[in-house]
């Protein structure tokens, strides 16, 4: 194993990125030196991480799931050996070789990311609807199913995925995905029918939105987007360009209509934690937007930070501690967003990490370790695919374990 000094010389470290206030926008930029020791210890432990994942910590799963049956679901848990390499998904051989960051390959435009109780994670290809079960010590992944009657014309397709508030329980999925009419939420056990919760939701060629979100209070949160037609935004009456809160069974909670939050323009990416919830709003023709919702909020106000199209195309969101990682396509890295106890950006204190690394980066999920699961968009017509796209990523902290993020 290379040390940490021989990779030095031969990888890309994390860049300081400016966070530069503008009247009431904040505007992310290339640029300036971070001044903030919390958004130097996040960078650094993630350069760190990225440099020196080196072995792997060993997959320890609490136990097999089994999702309710409906007809013989298969089972989802780790695979009872190792399985040779072949068909469309060709994952990490779990051997010490090979770049340890990297827990599966081979899949296509992987979009939706999900992690379970015992530490694996679902992931759902946009183009093709497969869900595959994606193990952190690199154990080939498990084919689990293919959600059916997707439609990808556009960017359309299998746009986001979440679990069951009681999943333990019920071995629920949510999906939100594009069929030929419309974008719906669906709901499903792990090998059985998908059963529509939400119908309607207006699709384009452009647009389709695809956050998803199991809310702290139970409920279901899904961003939607204008289809590319803004007055639809703005229009209280439809569900496209909104934030939408529903219960598991689809129907809005808080008042008779399911908007929580209008006036957005392709929520892509939601994300929550203990105070705030967040949702990346990505533009067609200027900066995407980091942005703030609250019940009854309009996309309108200022956003919490603004992207430059050259390092925008966001579509992956995660927060913890403070902190937001926001996974972006075009920019082919994710941003570091250090907040201050109002919920604000710091001045001058954004980082990035994984710059030029992996290509067009999407989902970003932080798991109980405090590691980043991260999926690659090389394969989706504007990336441009290596051998091993697309692939899913773990990015661990320094020592293998962690009581929290970063």
């Amino acid at each position: 194993m290379q040390g940490l000094a021989g990779f030095q010389g031969k990888m890309r470290h994390a860049r300081t990125l400016g966070v530069t206030p503008v009247g009431a926008r904040t505007v992310i930029r290339v640029g300036g030196r971070s001044r903030t020791r919390i958004a130097r210890l996040a960078a650094a432990l993630l350069a760190t991480a990225l440099l020196a994942g080196c072995g792997d910590d060993g997959y320890e799963p609490a136990g097999p799931f089994r999702p309710l049956p409906e007809g013989a679901p298969p089972e989802v848990g780790r695979p009872p050996a190792p399985q040779a390499p072949g068909g469309p998904a060709q994952p990490g051989s779990g051997e010490e070789e090979g770049d340890a960051n990297v827990v599966a390959s081979g899949l296509t435009v992987p979009t939706g990311l999900v992690l379970l109780p015992d530490g694996t994670a679902i992931v759902g290809e946009r183009e093709t609807g497969r869900l595959l079960q994606v193990f952190p010590d690199r154990s080939p992944a498990k084919e689990l199913m293919v959600v059916p009657g997707i439609d990808t014309a556009g960017d359309g397709g299998l746009l986001g995925l979440a679990l069951s508030p009681t999943f333990p329980e019920d071995g629920l999925l949510f999906a939100y995905l594009t069929t030929a009419t419309d974008n719906r939420v669906v709901r499903f056990p792990i090998g059985g029918v998908p059963n529509a919760v939400l119908t309607g939701i207006p699709r384009g060629e452009v647009s389709n939105g695809g956050g998803l979100l199991t809310g702290l209070d139970g409920n279901l949160y899904v961003g939607t987007g204008d289809t590319g037609n803004p007055a639809l935004a703005a229009d209280p009456a439809s569900l496209a360009g909104k934030v939408l809160r529903i219960d598991v069974f689809g129907r809005p909670v808080g008042g008779p209509s399911p908007v929580f939050s209008r006036g957005h323009r392709d929520v892509t990416a939601l994300c929550q934690d203990e105070e705030r919830m967040y949702a990346t709003d990505e533009s067609r023709d200027g900066p995407d937007e980091l942005e703030v919702i609250t019940d009854q909020g309009d996309a309108t106000r200022p956003p919490l930070a603004s992207v430059l199209p050259e390092e925008g195309g966001l579509g992956g969101c995660a927060v913890a501690n403070g902190t937001v990682f926001l996974g972006a396509r075009d920019g082919e890295r994710v941003h570091v967003l250090t907040l201050d106890d109002e919920g604000n950006p710091i001045e001058d204190a954004t980082d990035e990490v994984l710059g030029g690394q992996y290509g067009r980066l999407r989902t970003v999920v932080l798991d109980a370790e405090g590691a980043l699961w991260i999926t690659t968009s090389n394969k989706d017509g504007i990336g441009v695919p290596g051998p091993d796209d697309d692939r899913v990523l773990r990015i661990r902290p320094p020592g293998g374990q962690a009581s929290s993020p970063l």
